[in-house]
């Protein structure tokens, strides 16, 4: 049997009742602790930024990272990040399905990232599934952007501000809106 971390990655339904819940647990109050020490961080030292972000996701990051804290995370274990990406402040990373950011993404500031919801079945809702997040090369997301479970961002697509993406988004589109529904293609 696969141990419950493989198991919640790959979109298995988890119930708080699972025997081995408390190792997921764990690894939340790990990331609760991390990221708290990242917040207390002065925001023009991006160094020690980097420093911590890399043992928050349990990766050295490359030198071209910057972040701007606060961060929130529930799990913080299962975030891949390239080169030349911008993180803005106030953002949450919900993980445990996996969030994937390729090179040269920017992050607008209070983006939400949201790898794992709910049963819809009322005996259920407890129990978690998570899905991956996968935003491509060159994307965009705006302030306040919202990317729900099993979602890819295009290579180069722009999500606009506000925008609640619930489908996966075509590269080369800008995307708006509540559910965000493509407004424009373009090709550089």
């Amino acid at each position: 049997m696969r141990d419950i971390f493989e198991r919640d990655k790959s979109g298995e339904m988890v119930s708080i009742t699972d025997p081995d819940y408390p190792k997921i647990f764990e690894v939340i109050r790990r990331a609760t602790k991390k990221t708290a020490a990242l917040n207390n961080l002065v925001t023009d030292d991006f160094d020690k930024i980097r420093e911590v972000f890399s043992d928050l996701i349990g990766k050295k990051l490359d030198d071209s990272f910057a972040m701007i804290p606060p961060f929130y995370t529930d799990f913080g274990l299962n975030i891949e990040i390239g080169k030349n990406v911008f993180i803005n402040h106030a953002c949450t990373f919900m993980d445990r399905g996996g969030i994937t950011i390729e090179d040269d993404v920017l992050i607008g500031p209070k983006v939400n990232l949201i790898t794992t919801g709910h049963p819809l079945e009322i005996e259920n809702r407890r129990s978690t599934l998570s899905k991956p997040i996968i935003i491509k090369k060159y994307a965009w997301l705006g302030a306040n952007v919202t990317v729900m479970p099993g979602i890819t961002i295009g290579e180069k697509a722009i999500v606009a501000a506000g925008a609640v993406v619930t489908k996966d988004v075509p590269p080369n589109t800008i995307v708006a809106g509540v559910p965000a529904k493509v407004i424009r293609n373009y090709i550089e």
